[in-house]
């Protein structure tokens, strides 16, 4: 069933529903972040790295008319600003979803990224009634490890060789939250100072085992 995907605001930042006409914005924005994005860009094993934009907002936009996402770009005074996905979506008796996202460079360190995630998580828990939410960071993604501290996701434990990243399998950090655990909404919480300083901390063993990536292994 098709999920209607809203547009959330809040000061001067906004999620609203992608669109087949954003490809070319889209577009010109990755091409001029590529350095600052490709370090963090999901890819495929078994595919060359490239893009196709149409064809990723097609993709998206069909995911989410079979109920498995939420598709947003990212505005900041309304200017397009980055893209954020909720996708996994599942009812029932697991009720989740997980949350990717980019923000341009430009728009780094204006708190851009932490109040969409709110924003989405809070949609996801209030509005579509699911239970948990989750995001997965690289350990080397000290800007995303931050917006997890800033919004309490708690954090969950390493997941080794977890998604294909940049070229290669990568190790990543897992964060979750639960609807439970809030007795007022993300972005509330957050915007009145009442986020738990130590839900996201990383144990130590986690730090250093993530430090020392495991091998390739290789067919000869």
């Amino acid at each position: 069933m098709p999920i209607p995907i809203p547009t959330l605001k809040e000061g001067r930042v906004a999620l609203r529903a992608i669109r087949l006409r954003d490809a070319r914005a889209l577009e010109r924005s990755l091409l001029e972040n590529r350095s600052w994005l490709r370090q963090w860009e999901a890819t495929s094993p078994h595919a060359p790295m490239n893009f196709d934009t149409r064809a990723s907002i097609r993709s998206l936009l069909a995911n989410a008319r079979a109920g498995h996402g939420l598709p947003f770009i990212i505005e900041y005074d309304g200017k397009l600003a980055g893209q954020l996905n909720v996708s996994s979506i599942t009812y029932g008796s697991l009720s989740s979803a997980t949350i990717g996202y980019w923000v341009a460079e430009e728009f780094a360190g204006r708190n851009v990224t932490p109040t969409a995630v709110a924003l989405a998580t809070d949609y996801s828990f209030y509005q579509l009634g699911l239970h948990r939410m989750e995001i997965c960071i690289r350990p080397e993604n000290v800007p995303s490890l931050r917006v997890v501290e800033k919004l309490g996701f708690r954090y969950e434990g390493l997941r080794r060789r977890y998604i294909h990243i940049n070229g290669d399998w990568r190790d990543h950090f897992c964060f979750g939250l639960v609807s439970e655990e809030l007795t007022q909404g993300v972005l509330r919480r957050w915007l009145d100072g009442a986020v738990p300083p130590d839900a996201a901390m990383i144990t130590p063993e986690d730090r250093a085992a993530a430090a020392h990536a495991l091998p390739i292994q290789r067919e000869l």
